[in-house]
């Protein structure tokens, strides 16, 4: 990672992480990468994407780029309109699953991928110059929010079947995905329930969404549904619930896709991209069925590298974000939501029988720290883990690690104890305290 750009982008409070001058720039840089290129700008519903936004095309423009925003639009879909219109940049103005009053900003290439860690260096070492075109060769300016239909007809099209007969309920956690979820799944002929599905950049994410999937499960019950789909501000992960009201996360919706791609000889080498935080019963009942798992470190861009390194056809992690590798090229919440769809309707499986699987349980934590990386470079933390990690060999384990996003550091311990878990858990979310004191 670079001094600016974490695991997912650049994130961070609004005017204090993440400025003006720092959106100014990396859309500056874009026009020293390539000459005159052609950048595509979208966002989730957020209050600051305009501000936001406006920057990162003013710096763009000022070096002789050719700027089209494209509006509210989902992640997924500038990674798909940027490829199918052949734009050099894509870039999206979110922060996803965080709330309101942070951004970020991801920048796609012509290709649709998320730069990787060096194209996000190169960014960042524009950042010491700046590129100013002289008139008349400036750039320009457009807004085109009919763009937004490609990805609404791709999202369409990608649906095998119809999904008449269907209840489903959506929680757009008033994002990206508050319009144009409903509308594809009505288009498909589901009775579609919509829930946070409007915009309201003060609420994203707030009690709502793919991090509070209890909520779903209500309105679920209160309208017999046959599934719920939640997603986050920019609708690049899915958390599902089952008609019983179970709550399916990443980890049991890829165990259930990956069995339905290998009845369909869909599943390149028989094997699936997880990550280190994948829960040890997925990797277990999967090998059951001649399926192997291959972890990755967390973050989709580290699954998604993977699965193009080989050529693997699904890969994501717990948290939801799905990455179907020979349909899209980045995770999509909608998408995997209309597979899933189409998976119960060809196996005239409810949701409960061809997702129910039996997790390990796992104890998870967040510890807010001033130094992240003084933490987990701390000699005392390390012989703590590989104690109990030595203490858990063979039937768990526990993985301490900085989030990508935002400054905290992250505690999972996971076996068939429960008890144990939280016990271990606990211990290590004092340690860090006390090493960040």
């Amino acid at each position: 990672m670079g001094l600016f750009f974490g695991t997912d982008g650049l994130r961070g409070k609004v005017n204090e992480e993440l400025t003006q001058d720092i959106a100014y720039k990396i859309g500056n840089a874009l026009s020293m990468l390539k000459e005159n290129p052609t950048v595509i700008i979208g966002a989730d519903t957020r209050i600051s994407n305009s501000y936001l936004a406006l920057s990162v095309a003013s710096g763009a423009m000022s070096g002789g780029a050719h700027v089209i925003d494209i509006g509210v639009v989902p992640t997924a879909g500038i990674a798909y309109i940027t490829k199918k219109i052949k734009a050099d940049y894509g870039v999206v103005i979110s922060a996803s699953h965080n709330s309101g009053e942070y951004n970020g900003i991801k920048v796609f290439d012509k290709n649709g991928y998320k730069l990787g860690e060096k194209e996000e260096e190169r960014i960042e070492r524009c950042f010491i110059r700046t590129k100013t075109n002289e008139f008349p060769n400036i750039g320009t300016y457009e807004q085109n929010f009919n763009l937004s239909k490609l990805y609404k007809n791709f999202l369409i099209s990608s649906s095998k079947n119809s999904l008449k007969g269907m209840t489903i309920v959506l929680d757009g956690a008033y994002g990206a995905a508050h319009k144009i979820a409903p509308e594809v799944f009505r288009k498909l002929g589901a009775n579609v329930v919509a829930a946070n599905c409007s915009e309201n950049g003060l609420k994203i994410n707030e009690n709502c969404g793919a991090l509070y999937p209890e909520n779903l499960v209500k309105k679920v019950f209160r309208y017999k549904a046959d599934v719920g789909f939640a997603f986050d501000g920019d609708s690049d992960r899915l958390i599902a619930v089952d008609e019983k009201g179970n709550i399916i996360n990443g980890d049991e919706i890829i165990y259930g896709l990956a069995i339905y791609l290998k009845e369909q000889g869909k599943l390149n080498k028989d094997t699936v991209v997880g990550t280190s935080h994948t829960n040890m019963a997925i990797e277990d009942n999967l090998k059951e069925r001649g399926i192997n798992l291959v972890r990755t470190d967390i973050g989709d861009k580290y699954v998604l590298a993977k699965l193009v390194e080989k050529n693997y056809s699904i890969g994501g992690e717990q948290s939801g974000h799905i990455i179907l590798k020979d349909l899209a090229t980045t995770g999509d919440g909608i998408l995997a939501a209309i597979i899933v769809s189409n998976m119960l309707i060809e196996q005239k499986k409810t949701m409960s029988e061809a997702f129910g699987v039996e997790l390990y349980p796992q104890s998870n934590k967040n510890v807010i720290v001033e130094d992240k990386f003084r933490v987990m470079n701390s000699e005392e933390l390390s012989k703590e883990i590989v104690k109990y990690n030595t203490q858990l060999s063979g039937k768990g384990r526990l993985m301490i690690r900085a989030s990508g996003t935002e400054p905290k550091i992250r505690v999972m311990v996971e076996s068939k104890d429960n008890e144990l878990n939280e016990k271990i858990a606990n211990a290590m979310v004092e340690l860090i305290k006390n090493i960040n004191n």
